[in-house]
């Protein structure tokens, strides 16, 4: 087959094209870097999920050669993430061996949604999801992946889970039996991890004055402190070995023994059993392990809604979501056979590939290189690594994940979108991530119903140049809709009957959208107001705007460029007499709207000609 039609079904085939020597080593270097930060990642995110270390560690090589072959951005990097690891540990504790089987379940469907989704081009739902929502959700998760690690921090034994609520009761119901040795090295773990994510924005180089050394001691500081969650996990894991291997009680808890060698290829399974009732084995076939709940369809969309950002802030705005949106299936269903959890881009690897300086996304397949003979290789070591060692790495990643920043900016420009944001976090600590999501989803699509339903009008009294009143109507939306077109016909209502009798004038210039509804409802609204001789016109009113008023009622709606219109028309309407005051409103409102015009006293404005 020839390249170009090659690259039509790999597209990632093309960075193969022109692939220097230069480009190989700067994306070795780049996928080693990122494979030291990913090893000590996967092992803490497969113990978040619920699942044995080693299934961190499946989840950890398939995105990478994946991508490379499918993806577009060269600094994105598909893996386990502490998000996804949290909503699979909702599915993971119903005991025996269904944990894994439900993981990787999750990660297939998720995987075929996501393709569903490329497919049928549904890509544009994760733009449902609005900022302070998504802010919310982030910052919810991240307390809730913090505090499910406390466990692991004070040595207490038993499963962290997913409750953040239940969670706290079990910690503090269990504080004296926190292990000092677990504390200590939690803590020391915590702050050296904080300590050398600053050391790189620390510029100790200037003080060197030799250029050679400047540039050792640059990379040596850059090298520390984008490796620090392998470090401080590779030196207390020497230490407990150390403890562990001397002492008859070892003053830490371990992650314990990891299988060592590659993931067997192989379907999910689709059978298994869980612990029922009474410590009794309650067999599981495919319809009642697929009962995943809203994890089926928000596990995905959180997924391509990080990984899409992802790909925009490295990429730019030119990436075609669609492609990114196969990579990430195919990425899914592919690591579902060879074991792994549910996968996306990491924002955190991803940033340091960047910083790497990766060339394309060839970088990831050296990462899935590592990760394998680190599987092969290094497994027997694993079991050393202290569980408060791991809890201090994802606690240290998700701080940075609580978005503080945002609340001010939020609090000046737009406080109504403080609610769905508010929603979003207090639902997902105390009922669930999941529900937290729809809950905060759903106030924002009912605000946007609102405004639908209930654009602001503005309301004045004005004059022509010629000294004739009319009442000007400006909605503030762009389109009007079968729920807004009574608010409007009980706002002309209301004007008229604090006005009194004008001609009305409905500004059109900033409305491009009638349905079939509001185009007749706009039709009564004519007629309605032509039997107390009140005429109604359309200003600046689009040609379309015309048209579906014209299908929709068989009127001729008559239009104006400017309000000086109104004198040349109103004299070719002898039937048209000006009355002080309408007798009773045309519609019965008990509705408010925006007036500028004082109640008591009309403004006598006058307008120049157009």
């Amino acid at each position: 087959m020839p390249l170009k039609n090659l690259s039509v079904l790999l597209p990632g085939i093309k960075w193969l094209h022109g692939y220097t020597a230069q480009d190989a080593v700067a994306d070795l270097i780049a996928g080693i870097t990122v494979g030291l930060t990913v090893l000590p990642q996967g092992l803490a995110y497969a113990t978040l999920a619920g699942l044995e270390p080693q299934y961190g560690l499946y989840s950890s090589f398939v995105g990478g050669i994946v991508y490379a072959m499918l993806g577009s951005c060269r600094q994105v990097t598909i893996g386990p993430t502490a998000l996804l690891a949290l909503m699979t540990s909702r599915h993971t504790g119903l005991g025996l061996d269904s944990g894994p089987a439900y993981g990787i379940l999750l990660c297939l469907i998720s995987g075929v949604v996501e393709l569903a989704m490329a497919v049928l081009k549904l890509g544009a739902l994760v733009d449902l999801i609005s900022l302070p929502v998504t802010v919310g959700f982030t910052s919810a998760t991240a307390v809730i992946i913090g505090t499910s690690q406390l466990k692991g921090l004070l040595g207490l034994r038993g499963g962290s889970g997913s409750d953040f609520i239940n969670t706290m009761r079990s910690v503090f119901g269990n504080l004296q039996q926190v292990r000092r040795g677990d504390l200590t090295l939690g803590l020391v773990s915590i702050s050296v991890l904080l300590l050398l994510r600053k050391l790189k924005t620390v510029n100790l180089a200037q003080r060197v004055r030799n250029l050679r050394a400047q540039q050792v001691l640059s990379g040596s500081i850059w090298v520390v402190s984008t490796g620090r969650n392998a470090l401080v996990v590779l030196v207390s894991s020497v230490l407990a070995y150390s403890q562990c291997e001397s002492q008859d009680s070892c003053p830490f808890i371990l992650t314990g023994k990891v299988k060592s060698g590659l993931p067997s290829l192989a379907l999910p399974k689709f059978e298994t059993t869980i612990l029922g009732k009474n410590e009794t084995e309650v067999p599981q076939n495919f319809q009642q392990m697929a009962k995943l709940g809203p994890s089926m369809l928000i596990l995905p969309i959180i997924a391509v809604l990080g990984n899409v950002a992802i790909s925009k802030a490295f990429g730019g705005a030119g990436l075609s979501p669609t492609r990114e949106l196969v990579a990430l299936s195919l990425s899914n269903i592919c690591g579902a056979f060879c074991s792994s959890m549910p996968v996306t881009g990491s924002f955190s690897r991803s940033a340091v590939n960047h910083a790497s300086g990766v060339r394309t996304p060839i970088g990831g397949c050296y990462t899935s290189v590592l990760v394998l003979l680190a599987l092969s290789l290094l497994a027997p070591y694993f079991q050393y690594i202290p569980k408060a060692a791991l809890s201090a790495v994802i606690i240290s990643a998700v701080i940075f994940m609580i978005e503080f920043e945002v609340l001010r900016p939020l609090w000046r420009c737009s406080r109504r979108e403080l609610l769905p944001g508010a929603i979003t976090f207090v639902m997902s600590l105390a009922v669930g991530v999941e529900i937290g999501l729809l809950l905060g989803v759903g106030a924002d699509v009912a605000f946007l119903v609102y405004r639908a339903a209930r654009p602001v009008l503005t309301v004045s009294k004005l004059q022509t140049i010629n000294g004739m009143c009319y009442i000007l109507i400006r909605p503030k939306h762009s389109s009007l809709y079968f729920p807004a077109i009574e608010w409007v016909r009980s706002g002309i209502s209301k004007a008229l009957s604090t006005h009194g009798t004008a001609p009305v004038v409905l500004d059109c210039a900033h409305v491009h959208d009638f349905d079939f509804t509001a185009a007749r409802g706009m039709g009564s609204l004519y007629k309605e107001l032509a039997k107390v001789n009140v005429p109604l016109f359309l200003m600046s009113a689009h040609k379309d705007i015309g048209v579906i008023l014209k299908e929709s009622t068989n009127i001729d709606f008559p239009t104006i460029d400017c309000p000086n219109d109104l004198d040349i028309l109103l004299e070719q309407m002898p039937d048209f007499v000006l009355h002080l005051q309408v007798t009773a409103p045309l519609v019965e409102s008990r509705m408010l709207h925006t007036v500028e015009a004082n109640a008591t006293e009309l403004s006598k404005l006058t307008t120049s000609s157009a």
